[in-house]
């Protein structure tokens, strides 16, 4: 009797956890918005109490909950308020590196920008949004390639 009294516990307790895991760690239900250059450096990290963005491959993460990572005098602050692809491709905190733009990069080093880019970033961070440069061409037209529905947190009806 006193064994699946224990057993008993130890499922509810089980099940308790779970869920109170699963709510602390809920995917942002906010909706995405698109970021301009100009809007994404007022969240560099420099002001206290503002969140922390930092854009990866066109997507827009709050890293706030990194702050001792990307906050103000943080090691990696110069990566957060822009697109800093190219960097994260390289591992590279040069400034020339901070741009979404990836002309030149390796094949290693792409790979190393998608493995970080699933495994640190979408894994760690809620999606806030998008860069122009994940909607637009270099030319400004529109990237015909974007699908909406395809992207991470992306809403049609909240959107646009």
């Amino acid at each position: 009797m006193a064994t699946a009294r224990i057993c008993v516990l130890y499922v509810v307790l089980s099940t308790t956890l779970a869920e109170d895991f699963k709510l602390k760690h809920k995917p942002s239900t906010k909706p995405v918005r698109l970021f301009t250059e100009e809007e994404l450096t007022r969240y560099d990290g420099s002001e206290e109490g503002q969140p922390i963005y930092m854009a990866v491959k066109g997507v827009v993460f709050d890293v706030t909950k990194g702050k001792e990572f990307y906050g103000k005098d943080a090691s990696y602050n110069a990566l957060v308020g822009k697109d800093s692809t190219r960097a994260v491709a390289k591992m590279s905190l040069d400034p020339a590196d901070l741009t979404s733009d990836t002309t030149g990069l390796t094949e290693e080093q792409l790979e190393s920008l998608d493995s970080i880019f699933e495994g640190t970033y979408k894994a760690k961070y809620p999606i806030v949004g998008y860069t122009a440069s994940r909607i637009l061409t270099k030319d400004g037209s529109y990237n015909e390639a974007f699908k909406p529905e395809d992207q991470p947190h992306f809403q049609i009806k909240d959107e646009f």
